[in-house]
């Protein structure tokens, strides 16, 4: 061979491994792009928000808005194992018990005679006593000529002449790949062969040969392959069983690439190319000892089985590839396509199914934060109201109280003082002073020692008759707390809570309990400036400007008794209830005012929250989640196309606003396939189909709606004009204006509303609004049973944006506002249901006559809505009334629809009838 040389014959195996490996590579391209604009999708994210929360000088408002969204991101092993799988090179190992199964796999393999056999090979390179053999490490790799080199791996190339570069050869020289004894430079006996040929298979995958054990220990050799690295294991064996130090090295490869691993027997003579296929042993042995060993040891699973096994199909989610055994290689064609395919393929499903999690997690997170925003901005408002009506309530309350009991409080005081009266008198005659010392002779005191007496007794009377008044007045009402005090103190603190903000936080509650406790410890006071005071100070001046001018009394138990029976004769009971009640309502006022200053400065908060949280909403709404709903999409759709490959497009079947669907005889396992292809026009509707396949790829298993088998992105759709989605579905019988049009006896209609309604609930049990009810949404089987289909129109209600969608006849009229939930769908069934009732295509009179999509619409919300046929029994006509109600407030429930339609078909068709149309049954 000359140091030039033409390309090298491809032989099918290598044709076969070539398109495998350029497949592997498209899609690595695929997933490598859909990673990085995964990354930079977080990477906004996490700045966006952090640049809002540096705006607004970090204050915990900012932090709370942008820790909503700090989920979104990667989780570390997830991350790691993205890095290392997406966009790894496939190489193909090729290890063996020695040189010889090695070289002659390596050689069947290229199907060229590339390195020496025979005898020429060299002897056993187990390890043992008496090993002569050395060969060092090759590395196979595409180059333009073929041409040998010395290099250290990853590094330089070494300069050193070969025996291969001074002539012509037909095999590699065993000169060059040998290390001799006499050998001592280490990089010498470190570096590989790289031997660069015009070969088609190299193009897609490099080729590596493990060097002999004695050179190299494998976990060395394998060093450079355990990262970044897609590695497809072969293992030649030319002996009957592994000896005991070839075990322990696989076990060892087994640790650094945890692959599985295609073991090849080698033939005992040298092959150069690969035997005809056709060409088959004359008896295969059932289990060899060889195949028997591997599975003792676990090197084989059960289910691996002998060479004879068939090209393997694509790989269920999930399941993982197995080792395998191959007896000759007459069968490696057999063996190694389905086996690389297997090795590959599993890699970048597994990728794409770790992607699409991660998408499809966050995607969640979004929904799930947008219902939390939007019963945030709805709640919020009414909140703060509930809050300032009921503490106006509160506030209107106790201050009737304070108005209507004054009288009442007088009585109260009477009565109270009455029955107090002996027990103050006699806890007065037995006061011990505090800071004057009284003889036991009871010898007279000076004037300022008397006052202090005085006013301990009146201290004394004024404590307990406090506390008594108090405890009456609180039972007149204790009736408030649970009224007005629980549900509005709850109702604060959550307000408080979702603030966030320090210089209002529980300002306005703690005004809510000053004024409770204007209500519930009301004190007798009498402090200087209150007409009690007034009152009774006079009494006390009186009573010491007449003690002043004559002896000073002596400090008895009579005269403490006496001026305590003095002091509360001189209260008024009228004049005391005056200034309870008056201390009361200027409690309640200030506490009210206080209160009203604070919601007000909560409901400011509130604002600037509420709108950081709308804006956040709609970005959600209208970027974050669409975005990543793409690569969600493109992440699942990558891993369809993987395990069951793009589905061939049959005939039309119909053609519809946004895609045509095409019969898919099979795909994925299932049969038979309707196809839908939608070309979206631009970015936004590409972004839009991709959240409504979220929702509808979310959604469980339900005998009434269409089941959605999977995705499939055709980058060749239309000749390779356009990119289009393929999305890939249950196939029925027909759709309703069909079935309708064909003719429908009256208990098949029956049962078909019930099954659209049983539908629809099931898609609002979901959160879910399908938007888009009408005859050609609805299929049926072959017993003419119903199924919801074309969820395109479908979200939740908190991800709607307010666009106007769905078939103008049967839009509710609350549709064209942009504000609207769930009961648009009860609206679209009422009409559905009239043409179920009819038992035709027919369109109503009302919109028959319409010329135009706008003059229908302003009928429909002036109240046009379709007429009343003569044969209509009673009951249906009463409920498609009310399900098209105007007023979206008073259409049913559709759990009140569905037992209604369950009563008129009892009603209707007990005994079997049949019809065109609903006959009244009256």
């Amino acid at each position: 061979m000359e140091g030039t040389a033409p390309p090298q014959k491809s032989t099918p195996l290598a044709r076969e491994l070539t398109r495998i490996i350029n497949s592997y590579n498209k899609h690595s391209i695929q997933l490598k792009i859909n990673l990085k604009e995964t990354n930079a999708f977080f990477r906004e994210i996490r700045q966006n928000y952090s640049n809002a929360c540096a705006s607004t000088m970090g204050t915990e408002s900012a932090s709370f808005e942008a820790g909503q969204l700090s989920c979104i991101a990667f989780p570390p092993h997830e991350e790691e194992f993205l890095r290392n799988t997406v966009g790894a090179a496939p190489y193909v190992i090729i290890l063996g018990q020695d040189c010889a199964a090695r070289y002659q796999l390596l050689n069947c393999f290229l199907g060229e005679r590339l390195l020496p056999l025979g005898p020429e090979a060299g002897e056993a390179c187990e390890g043992v006593q008496g090993t002569v053999c050395k060969r060092r490490k090759l590395c196979f790799s595409y180059g333009r000529q073929t041409r040998l080199s010395l290099a250290l791996p990853g590094q330089y190339e070494l300069v050193h002449q070969l025996r291969a570069n001074c002539g012509r050869w037909d095999t590699v020289p065993r000169e060059d790949l040998e290390i001799h004894e006499e050998c001592e430079d280490p990089a010498h006996r470190l570096a590989e062969l790289e031997i660069t040929l015009h070969h088609p298979l190299l193009q897609e995958a490099k080729v590596m040969v493990v060097p002999c054990p004695n050179i190299q220990p494998i976990e060395e050799a394998l060093e450079d392959y355990s990262r970044g690295v897609i590695p497809i294991i072969l293992y030649a064996i030319n002996q009957d069983t592994l000896s005991t130090e070839q075990v322990c090295e696989l076990r060892k490869v087994k640790e650094i690439l945890p692959y599985p691993v295609c073991f090849i027997r080698a033939p005992d003579t040298s092959t150069v190319v690969p035997p005809d296929p056709a060409h088959r042993p004359e008896k295969d042995k059932e289990k060899s000892s060889l195949h028997k060993q591997l599975l003792s040891l676990g090197l084989l699973s059960g289910s691996s089985g002998n060479c004879s096994c068939g090209a393997s199909q694509a790989l269920a989610p999930g399941a993982k590839p197995q080792s395998m055994l191959g007896e000759g290689f007459d069968r490696l064609h057999r063996l190694l396509v389905p086996f690389a395919r297997q090795v590959l393929q599993n890699q970048q499903v597994e990728a794409a199914n770790v992607l699409n999690g991660l998408h499809c997690r966050c995607l969640d997170i979004f929904i799930n934060q947008a219902f939390d925003m939007q019963r945030d901005l709805q709640i919020t408002p009414r909140r703060l109201e509930y809050t300032r009506e009921k503490e106006g309530e509160l506030f209107s309350s106790l201050m009737a109280i304070a108005n209507r009991k004054q009288e009442e409080m007088k009585e109260m005081i009477v009565e109270t003082l009455s029955s107090m009266k002996e027990q103050l008198l006699d806890d007065a005659a037995n006061l011990e002073f505090t800071d004057i010392i009284v003889t036991t002779s009871g010898e007279a005191v000076t004037s300022k020692e008397i006052k202090s007496c005085i006013h301990q007794i009146q201290e004394l009377i004024v404590v307990q008759l406090n506390q008594a008044v108090a405890n009456k007045l609180t039972s007149s009402v204790d009736y408030l707390r649970e009224s007005f005090v629980g549900t509005l103190e709850r109702c604060l603190d959550s307000l408080e809570k979702s603030n966030m903000d320090s210089s209002v936080h529980n300002v306005t509650s703690n005004h809510l309990k000053q004024l409770l406790n204007a209500a519930y410890h009301v004190e007798v006071t009498f402090h200087s400036g209150s007409s009690v005071t007034r009152f009774v100070w006079e009494q006390i001046k009186q009573i010491i400007h007449r003690i002043t001018f004559v002896n000073p009394p002596a400090i008895s138990p009579e005269w403490k008794r006496k001026v305590a029976q003095d002091a509360i004769e001189s209260l008024s009971a009228a004049k005391l209830a005056r200034s309870i009640c008056s201390q009361f309502r200027t409690k309640l006022n200030s506490s009210h005012e206080a209160f009203a200053a604070s919601l007000r400065q909560l409901e400011e908060g509130h604002t600037g929250r509420l709108e950081r949280t709308e804006d956040l909403w709609l970005r959600v709404r209208k970027d974050h989640a669409p975005r990543l709903a793409r690569l969600s999409l493109e992440s699942r759709s990558l891993r369809d196309v993987l395990l069951h490959g793009k589905p061939k497009l049959g005939r039309e079947l119909g053609r519809g606003q946004y895609g045509v669907v095409y019969l898919c005889d099979s795909w994925g396992g299932h049969y038979p396939c309707a196809l839908k292809s939608v070309v979206p026009p631009d970015d936004k509707h590409w972004n839009d189909l991709a959240l409504e396949f979220h929702y509808t790829r979310s959604l469980p298993k339900h005998e009434r709606l269409v089941d959605l088998h999977g995705s499939v992105i055709d980058h060749t759709y239309g000749g390779g004009s356009s990119i289009a989605v393929l999305l890939i579905m249950e196939r029925l019988h027909r759709d309703l204006y069909t079935g309708l049009k064909a003719g429908l006896s009256l208990k098949e209609r029956l049962q078909i509303a019930l099954d659209v309604v049983e539908g629809i609930r099931f898609l609002h049990s979901q959160g879910l609004l399908h938007r888009d009810i009408k005859l050609k949404n609805v299929l049926l089987d072959k017993q003419n049973r119903a199924k919801i289909t074309d969820l395109g129109f479908c979200k939740p209600e908190a991800m709607m944006s307010g666009s106007i969608v769905g078939t103008p006849i049967h839009m509710a009229p609350e549709l064209f506002t942009g504000k609207y939930d769930n009961s648009v769908d009860v609206y679209a069934f009422g009409i559905l249901f009239w043409y179920l009732c009819t038992g035709s295509v027919k369109l109503p009179e009302a919109f028959e006559k319409c010329s135009s999509k706008d003059q229908l619409w302003t009928n429909v919300k002036k109240g046009s809505r379709p007429e009343r046929l003569p044969g209509f029994d009673e009951e249906c006509w009463q409920l498609m009334e009310a399900c098209w109600n105007g007023d979206a407030s008073q259409r049913p429930l559709l759990g009140i629809v569905e037992p209604s339609l369950q009563s008129i078909m009892v009603r209707m068709c007990g005994p079997e009838r049949k019809g065109s149309s609903l006959e009244d049954s009256n």
